[in-house]
């Protein structure tokens, strides 16, 4: 077994309402986190505070996303100063979601990343190809771009969770095969050995994201360099949500 701590992460993207939210809670609040084991959760922005105030302390907030300004005249922005005043410790960056609907660029995700870390919250930086850019086997140069844009930006790595998540796979079913998912992890893993340290590549959790369920998890959790899973659409089905965070076991 990997000696890095297993993360899942629940995007919970813009899905919610106040009733939701209050059943969600109430069923993450049952589960059983194991040791070597991290969990945070990622509601929509307005939910955040009520998330914190009655989620257990084991399972760690985060938000969707955050700017690169501690305040300012930036309308509908966010800061990690902001997220840190209300106790939240984690923030998703750079999903896909953010670069293909909001042009985020790799550099910007880099200055975002290094702005959340010198804030002193904890990021989970994601990167992944779209379907055309697989099938032109051009993943490992999409991938490692997006990670170098991190990688400029940033000298610690310590508070820093990688999310693969193929674009191909994330809410249409498809799903990477172990083989496949475990194939690109090693290959960001050297990636990082050789351009940035031996240290930070045997230490950064990689997790892997794109359609896991309750059913994928285990199998894909047997892979030595998946250290985890950021998970979508299961993450809104607590006792779904609950097998994913046991999958290691």
């Amino acid at each position: 077994m990997s000696p890095r701590n297993f993360f899942i992460g629940g995007n919970w993207k813009m899905n919610g309402s106040v009733a939701q939210v209050k059943s969600l809670v109430e069923g993450l609040n049952k589960i059983n986190v194991p040791a070597q084991t991290e969990v945070v959760v990622a509601p929509p922005a307005l939910y955040i505070d009520r998330v914190r105030a009655n989620l257990k302390k084991e399972i760690g907030v985060a938000a969707q996303n955050s700017y690169v300004k501690a305040s300012g005249a930036y309308t509908g922005e966010i800061s990690p100063e902001q997220l840190k005043d209300l106790g939240i410790d984690w923030v998703i960056l750079g999903h896909s979601e953010r670069r293909e609907y909001f042009g985020e660029s790799d550099e910007f995700v880099g200055e975002k990343t290094a702005h959340a870390l010198k804030a002193g919250v904890s990021v989970i930086a994601c990167i992944g190809e779209k379907l055309e850019e697989r099938e032109a086997n051009v993943t490992a140069d999409v991938v490692t771009r997006q990670l170098k844009g991190v990688a400029d930006k940033i000298n610690d790595w310590t508070n820093v969770v990688v999310a693969y998540e193929p674009v191909w796979a994330i809410g249409t079913g498809k799903v990477a095969t172990p083989e496949q998912a475990e194939e690109v992890h090693v290959t960001l893993r050297n990636w990082l050995s050789t351009n940035v340290s031996k240290e930070v590549a045997d230490s950064v959790r990689i997790i892997y994201g794109g359609s896991v369920n309750a059913k994928n998890a285990a199998e894909l959790a047997t892979k030595p360099n998946i250290d985890g899973f950021l998970v979508g659409g299961a993450s809104l089905k607590p006792d779904d949500f609950n097998t994913i965070v046991q999958a290691r076991l």
